[in-house]
C-alpha cells in the first residue's frame, strides 16, 4: 500500500503537461495519479486521498477553483497547488480564499513545483505524526 504522503493527484486537461508533471513528480519518488478533468478527479477524490493536488485552473466544464470549492463543501481538506496560464486577479483571489498553498503562473520552473510538493507533503507527514503522538499520549492517560 502506498503511503498517502507520497500520493500526488495531478488534474490537468492538457495531456502533454499532465504527462510532463507526472514524469517530473514520479522522478522525485512520488506516486502520481492523473486526471484529465475536475469531474474525473471529484469522482475519485474520496478513494484516492492524495497528500496534495496539483491542478490547472482552467479545466473546462468545472474549473480548478470550482473543484476546490466542491472538495471543501464535502469536507475534503487537501492542500492544492494551482497552475494557470491566466493572470486574472479575481481567479487568484478566489483560489487564495479556498486556501490554496501556491498559485503558479505557466510557464514555471519545474524545480519550483518540486519544492512546493515537497514542502506540502512534509507538512502533511509532520501533522500526521503529531496526531499519532497525541493519540498515543491520550491512550496512555
Amino acid at each position: 500500500m502506498v503511503a498517502r504522503r507520497n500520493v500526488v493527484a495531478v488534474v490537468e486537461d492538457d495531456p502533454i503537461l499532465r504527462v510532463a508533471v507526472e514524469a517530473l513528480l514520479t522522478g522525485c519518488g512520488y506516486t502520481v495519479r492523473t486526471y484529465a478533468s475536475a469531474g474525473e478527479f471529484l469522482g475519485a477524490a474520496a478513494a484516492s486521498q492524495p497528500a496534495c493536488i496539483v491542478t490547472d485552473v482552467e479545466l473546462g466544464e468545472i474549473s480548478g477553483v470550482e473543484m476546490a470549492r466542491e472538495l471543501a463543501d464535502c469536507g475534503i481538506e487537501v492542500p492544492i497547488i494551482f497552475m494557470t496560464g491566466s493572470s486574472d486577479p479575481e481567479v487568484r483571489r478566489q483560489a487564495m480564499v479556498l486556501g490554496c498553498v501556491a498559485y503558479l503562473n505557466k510557464p514555471f520552473p519545474p524545480q519550483r513545483l518540486i519544492e512546493l510538493v515537497e514542502a506540502v507533503t512534509q507538512d502533511q507527514c509532520a501533522r500526521a505524526d503529531q496526531r499519532r503522538i497525541i493519540a498515543a499520549r491520550d491512550t496512555l492517560h
